[in-house]
């Protein structure tokens, strides 16, 4: 023992001490919890900077090899930041083509170079290659932009041995800015590369899947198996696009691909069938842009036998799976409307025709006034009765009915009398809402999906340039 330990208080001392060994873990404890903590900002997306990821996002799936077609992506630097900014896709010889296009009157360069291949006698027979930039949509360039675009094509057709008219081509961004194909051809060797590397499915359709964002906030695909005539034929896709969607091939970039075996007659006519209850029936903003484009691909690979008849029976299977991929990739544009917080779902009963139905849930849907009060989770159904009945559409006023979810809010023209403005409230508040209106002026219906209008939606456009 230490002749310290003898000394007068030494024992007082030593005891003081272990009571405050014993209390340290509990004062640090208070001094931490009285402490501003540092607060972990939410994931970035991998998009644009400075934006978020949207809190209706859904995971990329997970994609197994779709024989005859490789892709990758490469940074062409269309975008001032550092990221991928250029999408390519390498298909095997036969594989056929199909596509739909913006009505926009003023559609751009390589939505006319695309439209133009595939309408020519045998277009869409043999094509090679898919090539996307994202950053410069290549819009509203005239002359210049279309030569771009040419030249893009022909740099791609050499480098894969193919013709000019079996690349298709596609870009998103801002308009008005011609196309810098210099920055594409650079690339090429790189892409050549990487494409004959050993990279695993799921990641090249991941890679894709953000090369073609612009606003986005999360790469969208989708994935699923079908047979034709006893053979399993896969089907796998992504899309882009968060603002300016509205019906008929709103601001969005699809791109689809199959190894069934199917000729480019039948694949356009599966397309005209779905486009119309899944791309054209999604809106953001009610705006349409001058690129969208939606290409469908079929490499063959698959072994299925060829189908080369509209309404072949074998393609029930295909069709119904072809559908499923298409659908879950609009509603995923939806997700990721610029600034969403709420999926909405809008669906019109009762209506004197298909074409009013639709029109009947467009207008409901693309209603600033509906979508802002979903936003201030206000079940205003006024307003739902306003957008229905600015549309000149027939519509028995009397027999009017509109629900929230299961919630009804007004019936037989009138106020419900089982209304009950709390259950409304506490059912806005869902990340998900269902509207329902019952126009009573005949049997058809129509769905239209949507999104809430929100300030984010203003600051994402206020400087989409910047």
């Amino acid at each position: 023992m230490s002749n310290d330990a003898k000394k007068p208080g030494s024992t007082g001392k030593a005891i003081e001490h272990a009571i405050e060994k014993a209390l340290d873990p509990l004062a640090s404890a208070i001094k931490r919890a009285t402490q501003p903590q540092p607060v972990t900002p939410p994931p970035a997306a991998p998009g644009k900077p400075g934006l978020k990821i949207s809190p209706l996002a859904v995971p990329f799936p997970a994609i197994p090899p779709i024989g005859g077609v490789e892709i990758t992506t490469a940074r062409a630097g269309f975008y001032k930041h550092e990221r991928d900014d250029l999408t390519i896709f390498r298909f095997a010889r036969g594989t056929t083509c199909a596509g739909v296009f913006t009505r926009h009157k003023v559609g751009s360069a390589p939505v006319d170079w695309c439209r133009r291949q595939l309408d020519a006698p045998g277009g869409g027979l043999d094509v090679r290659a898919l090539v996307v930039n994202a950053g410069c949509a290549n819009a509203f360039t005239g002359k210049a932009g279309a030569d771009a675009a040419r030249r893009t094509a022909s740099e791609v057709a050499k480098r894969f041995g193919c013709r000019q008219r079996d690349v298709m081509l596609a870009s998103t961004g801002v308009i008005g800015v011609l196309l810098d194909d210099k920055k594409i051809a650079a690339r090429l060797q790189e892409v050549e590369t990487k494409l004959d590397s050993d990279v695993p499915p799921t990641a090249q359709w991941a890679a894709a899947g953000r090369g073609i964002m612009t606003t986005d906030t999360f790469p969208k695909g989708s994935y699923a198996e079908a047979t034709i005539d006893g053979f399993k034929v896969r089907i796998a896709g992504i899309a882009k696009g968060s603002g300016m969607i509205a019906p008929d091939m709103a601001t969005m970039l699809g791109f689809i691909v199959t190894d069934a075996s199917i000729h480019p007659t039948v694949l356009r006519a599966l397309l005209g069938l779905h486009v119309r209850t899944t791309f054209n029936s999604v809106t953001v903003d009610g705006d349409t842009s001058t690129n969208d484009t939606c290409l469908l691909f079929a490499t063959g690979a698959s072994g299925a036998p060829r189908i080369g008849r509209v309404g072949d029976r074998r393609l029930k299977d295909f069709s119904a799976a072809l559908d499923k991929v298409m659908l879950d990739l609009a509603h995923q544009l939806v997700r990721d409307g610029e600034g969403a917080t709420k999926f909405v779902r809008v669906t019109v009963d009762g209506a004197a025709s298909p074409a009013s139905a639709r029109k009947l849930a467009k207008s409901i849907a693309d209603s600033p006034l509906v979508k802002t009060a979903i936003a201030g989770e206000d079940a205003n159904w006024g307003r739902v009765v306003m957008a229905v009945g600015k549309t000149d559409e027939p519509v028995d006023r009397d027999h009017l009915a509109i629900r929230f979810g299961p919630h009804v809010a007004a019936v037989d023209g009138a106020v419900s009398p089982t209304y009950d403005e709390a259950k409304m409230s506490a059912y806005m508040k869902n990340a998900e809402i269902d509207i329902s209106v019952d126009v009573g002026s005949g049997r058809a219906s129509a769905t239209v999906w949507t999104c809430d209008l929100t300030k984010g939606y203003i600051e994402i456009n206020g400087d989409y340039r910047s």
